[in-house]
């Protein structure tokens, strides 16, 4: 299978670069998978698109501002910071910490702006010692060994130490003043994948000093610097379990009257926790589908949620999956038979021909062409039922991508 065979044209206006000043205010287009027939609908009206005897299982992973801008040890630079950094925050941002006038007057911090360096903090591996695998930039000149400043003053030091297999970066986190003590044969995640309890006060202090100068990780193609408004928007209500780097797509059209009118026809819901992280940024570099390999990405399932999307499975009730990363969570802890509670490493990759375990349909947004996410999709509607649904999408001018619109395979 060509990943080729999953293109599709479209126009750059239909890119989503603002969300909707209402989250329940975007098209629907709802595809029956079986006939292959589609209609044009709105996300209002979702809650009546369920049958009473649906589970509707939600990702309640939370964006935290992952994106940093800092500055290299030593470097210096002629390098103008727009032609290093366009996407960076512009002088007079909140994030900036240069005024005009600095810039422009030769000031001496003006050295410092030009060794800029972008992180993307892509997944936590070690809270004892605090090490986080990440996307860099300019990432060809990040070596293993260099230091790495952020903040006005450099609070938060990082060192390069170690380079991984897709370009990567894992990067030693420290807060000067914070001592760590590394329990022997700790790397500070318990058995479950998770931040040990007894971990100190200084990972905490690590998440608020990046609650602080860091940015809302918006993808690539939203064409503009984060805002404000972003850290609300840029993340679903129902929003709980800290760790992702992009928000899950498919669940920022609800609100809490969308949820309530879900509860009011007494639809179970359930639960599962999938951080979202450097797979969501891979791009497919091989020809063949087949030969691609996706990144993992951590999860984790409560005993309360196993048993509930457990039972639905036994009643032969229809499991809806708001989001993909709800899909290749549940399809692969359900690889062994039952939906396994715990926390681990999801690493499936979904693409037709796969046979579902668990997941009947699926509430998603619209995806890039030729995307692991497309495939995911194409997967659960049929290629064909869901690239004519795609075709008709782009005739009709839905918004794509992270801040557009939805659909619905069923």
């Amino acid at each position: 299978m060509l990943v080729s065979d999953f293109h599709f044209d479209l126009p750059e206006e239909l890119i989503a670069q603002e969300a909707l000043a209402d989250r329940a205010a975007s098209r629907l287009l709802r595809l029956d998978s079986a006939s292959g027939e589609f209609a044009d609908c709105r996300f209002r009206d979702f809650p009546e698109m369920l049958r009473g005897d649906d589970l509707l299982v939600f990702n309640n992973t939370r964006v935290f501002p992952a994106r940093l801008f800092g500055r290299r040890a030593g470097r210096d630079s002629s390098t103008s910071w727009g032609q290093r950094f366009p996407d960076a925050p512009e002088v007079g941002t909140p994030h900036s910490h240069v005024s005009q006038n600095q810039r422009d007057m030769g000031h001496p911090i003006r050295k410092v702006l030009q060794g800029r360096v972008e992180v993307l903090l892509t997944r936590q591996v070690s809270a004892l010692p605090n090490e986080w695998e990440c996307l860099v930039r300019p990432g060809r000149k990040i070596g293993v060994g260099e230091r790495l400043f952020f903040g006005e003053q450099g609070e938060l030091q990082g060192e390069v130490v170690a380079r991984g297999e897709f370009g990567e970066r894992r990067i030693r986190f420290e807060l000067p003043g914070s001592a760590e003590v590394v329990p022997p044969g700790s790397a500070g995640l318990d058995s479950r994948g998770r931040l040990s309890p007894h971990q100190p006060s200084h990972s905490a202090d690590f998440f608020e000093f990046v609650e602080k100068i860091g940015h809302v990780p918006l993808p690539p193609y939203i064409a503009r610097a984060d805002s404000a408004g972003d850290r609300e928007r840029y993340q679903t209500v129902y929003a709980r379990e800290r760790g992702s780097v992009a928000a899950p797509t498919a669940g920022l059209h609800f609100t809490p009257e969308i949820l309530r009118r879900i509860g009011e026809r007494g639809i179970e819901s359930a639960e599962i926790t999938l951080h979202v992280g450097l797979g969501t940024f891979q791009p497919v570099r091989v020809e063949r589908v087949e030969e691609h390999r996706l990144h993992a990405e951590r999860y984790s399932i409560s005993e309360d949620a196993a048993g509930r999307i457990n039972r639905a499975r036994r009643d032969r009730r229809r499991i809806v999956a708001v989001g993909t990363t709800t899909v290749r969570t549940l399809e692969y802890a359900a690889q062994s038979g039952e939906v396994l509670a715990g926390s681990w490493e999801a690493e499936i990759f979904i693409y037709p021909g796969y046979r579902f375990r668990v997941v009947r349909a699926l509430l998603t947004n619209f995806h890039l062409p030729q995307s692991t996410l497309l495939m995911l999709v194409c997967a659960l509607g049929g290629k064909e039922n869901v690239l004519r649904a795609y075709g008709h999408a782009v005739r009709e001018k839905y918004r794509f991508y992270s801040y557009g619109d939805c659909m619905f395979v069923e």
